[in-house]
């Protein structure tokens, strides 16, 4: 995120479960100032102290979720009303029923929707109250497949400074066989490629090392296909960027995401470094997981 942008409020909400209190301490790490079960009603006047001329808190963080209880209802509005403060973005953080399950059954709490009912049914309210605010996000990240680790290390990489970067990317590798990435929003297919797997020399190998990266880029339209992927993205963050839209995944997926979308994630990276107005940062999701 650029650290030219002389003001940001961040709200950061989404599944109960889903790692926000681990997002607020990996701000916290950062200098963020954050603010926990905050009233989405208290929103306004953070932004106006976040812009008041003079401001010692020009990076805030605030938590916002299910447990204000009935106060929650207008956090939508709320959010659509401020999005006209080009400061003002949201993070929404997902995971899956069965993942939110078994770490709500570790910790051995319940969920604040789950009444007399189960985890699930408690899952399910929370997921339909917050199908609007969703669809309001400008960052998603799906926690399913992080621990708490994994994921103070990618909102480090999301959040740190960038120097006067306007857009963030994050370029991600992965296997079609493990699903693809929720949160990425654009996702481009490597199976149209001859797969190195086939290559006994080259099957143990992976797309970072060298042969296997010469291997794939001198296939018929591996080049071609890099060239126009990385054209096509240059309007795409350039709009982002007018749209206040401040972080985008971009994602490659082959078969195992070991050879070919690695490759091809580690060119298009080295093509659209140096780029003005654009950071990038690499993550190959499922390398070593055969």
């Amino acid at each position: 995120m650029p650290d030219a942008v002389p003001h940001d409020v961040l709200i950061v909400t989404g599944m109960s479960g889903a790692g926000r209190s681990t997002v607020a301490n990996a701000l916290e790490d950062l200098g963020w100032y954050v603010v926990d079960n905050l009233p989405p009603q208290m929103l306004r006047p953070l932004v106006d102290l976040a812009v008041h001329p003079g401001s010692a808190l020009p990076r805030i963080a605030a938590v916002v979720d299910v447990r204000g209880g009935k106060l929650f209802a207008d956090l939508a509005a709320i959010i659509a009303e401020l999005r006209s403060r080009d400061i003002v973005r949201v993070l929404f953080l997902e995971a899956t029923d069965a993942v939110l399950v078994r770490r709500f059954e570790q910790v051995r709490r319940p969920h604040p929707l789950q009444e007399d009912g189960t985890l699930l049914d408690g899952i399910a309210r929370e997921r339909e109250r917050m199908f609007e605010v969703r669809e309001l996000a400008d960052i998603i990240i799906d926690t399913t497949e992080f621990n708490i680790h994994q994921l103070a290390t990618t909102v480090t990489e999301v959040f740190a400074p960038h120097g006067t970067a306007e857009v963030t990317i994050t370029l991600e590798s992965f296997g079609f066989k493990y699903g693809s990435p929720a949160d990425a929003d654009i996702v481009a297919d490597a199976r149209f490629l001859p797969n190195p797997f086939w290559q006994p020399e080259l099957r143990e190998s992976t797309g970072q090392d060298a042969a296997v990266s010469d291997y794939v880029l001198a296939q018929e339209g591996a080049r071609e296909f890099r060239d126009a992927f990385v054209a096509m993205l240059v309007p795409v963050l350039k709009g982002y960027a007018r749209e206040n839209k401040r972080h985008a995944t971009i994602a490659i997926g082959c078969t195992g995401g070991k050879h070919r979308s690695v490759a091809l994630i580690d060119d298009v990276a080295a093509h659209l470094r140096g780029m003005p107005g654009i950071a990038v940062t690499v993550k190959h999701r499922d390398l070593g997981r055969e």
